[in-house]
Protein backbone atom coordinates (compact mmCIF):
# COMPACT_ATOMS: atom_id res chain seq x y z
CA UNK A 1 0.00 0.00 0.00
CA UNK A 2 2.90 2.32 0.62
CA UNK A 3 3.91 2.09 -3.06
CA UNK A 4 0.43 3.19 -4.02
CA UNK A 5 0.60 6.13 -1.60
CA UNK A 6 4.04 7.09 -2.90
CA UNK A 7 2.77 7.01 -6.50
CA UNK A 8 -0.27 9.06 -5.53
CA UNK A 9 1.88 11.65 -3.76
CA UNK A 10 4.20 11.85 -6.82
CA UNK A 11 1.23 12.42 -9.13
CA UNK A 12 -0.15 15.17 -6.89
CA UNK A 13 3.24 16.88 -6.72
CA UNK A 14 3.64 16.77 -10.52
CA UNK A 15 0.15 18.13 -11.06
CA UNK A 16 0.75 20.94 -8.58
CA UNK A 17 4.12 21.97 -10.11
CA UNK A 18 4.06 25.22 -12.10
CA UNK A 19 3.89 24.77 -15.86
CA UNK A 20 5.97 26.92 -18.20
CA UNK A 21 5.10 27.41 -21.85
CA UNK A 22 5.92 29.76 -24.68
CA UNK A 23 4.09 30.90 -27.75
CA UNK A 24 4.67 28.97 -30.94
CA UNK A 25 5.63 31.38 -33.71
CA UNK A 26 5.79 30.28 -37.33
CA UNK A 27 8.33 32.14 -39.42
CA UNK A 28 8.02 31.51 -43.16
CA UNK A 29 11.12 30.51 -45.10
CA UNK A 30 10.19 32.21 -48.36
CA UNK A 31 10.85 35.97 -48.51
CA UNK A 32 7.70 36.27 -50.61
CA UNK A 33 5.62 35.49 -47.53
CA UNK A 34 7.60 37.57 -45.02
CA UNK A 35 10.59 35.30 -44.44
CA UNK A 36 14.23 36.25 -44.27
CA UNK A 37 15.20 38.11 -47.50
CA UNK A 38 18.60 36.40 -47.49
CA UNK A 39 16.84 33.08 -48.22
CA UNK A 40 15.71 34.19 -51.68
CA UNK A 41 18.65 32.76 -53.65
CA UNK A 42 18.47 29.47 -51.79
CA UNK A 43 14.70 29.13 -52.24
CA UNK A 44 14.98 29.99 -55.95
CA UNK A 45 17.80 27.49 -56.43
CA UNK A 46 15.81 24.71 -54.76
CA UNK A 47 12.74 25.57 -56.84
CA UNK A 48 14.74 25.51 -60.09
CA UNK A 49 16.39 22.22 -59.11
CA UNK A 50 12.99 20.64 -58.50
CA UNK A 51 11.43 22.08 -61.67
CA UNK A 52 11.42 19.39 -64.33
CA UNK A 53 9.05 21.22 -66.69
CA UNK A 54 10.50 22.02 -70.09
CA UNK A 55 8.88 24.26 -72.67
CA UNK A 56 7.72 22.00 -75.50
CA UNK A 57 8.15 24.87 -77.98
CA UNK A 58 11.78 25.46 -77.04
CA UNK A 59 14.35 24.11 -79.45
CA UNK A 60 17.68 23.48 -77.84
CA UNK A 61 19.46 21.36 -80.36
CA UNK A 62 23.21 21.82 -80.36
CA UNK A 63 24.17 19.85 -83.43
CA UNK A 64 26.93 21.23 -85.62
CA UNK A 65 24.41 22.18 -88.32
CA UNK A 66 22.24 24.13 -85.84
CA UNK A 67 25.24 25.97 -84.40
CA UNK A 68 26.41 26.87 -87.91
CA UNK A 69 22.92 28.06 -88.90
CA UNK A 70 22.66 30.30 -85.82
CA UNK A 71 26.11 31.79 -86.46
CA UNK A 72 25.32 32.38 -90.13
CA UNK A 73 22.01 34.02 -89.22
CA UNK A 74 23.79 36.25 -86.72
CA UNK A 75 26.39 37.32 -89.29
CA UNK A 76 23.73 38.05 -91.93
CA UNK A 77 21.66 40.13 -89.49
CA UNK A 78 24.81 41.99 -88.45
CA UNK A 79 25.66 42.80 -92.08
CA UNK A 80 22.07 43.92 -92.71
CA UNK A 81 22.08 46.17 -89.65
CA UNK A 82 25.39 47.69 -90.80
CA UNK A 83 23.83 48.50 -94.18
CA UNK A 84 20.82 50.11 -92.48
CA UNK A 85 23.06 52.22 -90.24
CA UNK A 86 25.10 53.30 -93.29
CA UNK A 87 21.90 54.25 -95.14
CA UNK A 88 20.78 56.38 -92.19
CA UNK A 89 24.03 57.83 -90.84
CA UNK A 90 26.64 57.15 -93.54
CA UNK A 91 28.42 59.58 -95.85
CA UNK A 92 25.33 60.01 -98.02
CA UNK A 93 22.43 59.68 -95.51
CA UNK A 94 18.98 59.08 -96.93
CA UNK A 95 15.88 60.96 -95.74
CA UNK A 96 13.68 57.84 -95.51
CA UNK A 97 13.58 54.22 -96.50
CA UNK A 98 11.92 50.83 -96.04
CA UNK A 99 13.62 47.46 -95.65
CA UNK A 100 11.71 44.17 -95.46
CA UNK A 101 13.18 40.83 -94.46
CA UNK A 102 12.19 37.71 -92.52
CA UNK A 103 8.65 38.80 -91.69
CA UNK A 104 9.73 42.24 -90.48
CA UNK A 105 9.61 45.67 -92.05
CA UNK A 106 11.92 48.46 -90.96
CA UNK A 107 11.04 52.03 -91.91
CA UNK A 108 13.14 55.07 -91.09
CA UNK A 109 12.45 58.80 -91.38
CA UNK A 110 14.92 61.63 -90.89
CA UNK A 111 14.00 65.07 -89.57
CA UNK A 112 16.29 67.94 -88.59
CA UNK A 113 16.39 66.85 -84.94
CA UNK A 114 16.03 63.04 -85.01
CA UNK A 115 15.80 59.79 -86.91
CA UNK A 116 12.76 57.60 -86.24
CA UNK A 117 12.98 53.84 -86.82
CA UNK A 118 9.76 51.80 -86.95
CA UNK A 119 10.20 48.03 -86.76
CA UNK A 120 7.00 46.13 -87.65
CA UNK A 121 6.33 42.43 -87.24
CA UNK A 122 4.38 41.54 -90.37
CA UNK A 123 2.58 38.54 -88.83
CA UNK A 124 1.44 40.05 -85.52
CA UNK A 125 1.36 43.74 -86.44
CA UNK A 126 3.48 44.56 -83.37
CA UNK A 127 5.39 47.80 -83.78
CA UNK A 128 8.53 49.12 -82.08
CA UNK A 129 9.62 52.74 -82.42
CA UNK A 130 13.17 53.92 -81.84
CA UNK A 131 13.95 57.63 -81.87
CA UNK A 132 17.61 58.60 -82.26
CA UNK A 133 18.46 62.27 -81.72
CA UNK A 134 20.75 63.93 -84.23
CA UNK A 135 23.59 65.97 -82.83
CA UNK A 136 24.51 68.92 -84.98
CA UNK A 137 28.19 69.77 -85.13
CA UNK A 138 28.96 73.43 -84.48
CA UNK A 139 32.38 74.58 -85.67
Amino acid sequence: MSICKTGLVACVLLAAAPVAAQDLVHEPISPTFGGNPFNSQHVLGVANANNDFRDPRATSSNSQADIFARQLQSRLLSALSSQIVDAIFGENPQESGTISFGGQTIEFFRTLEEVTLIIKNDTTGEETRIVVPLFIEVN
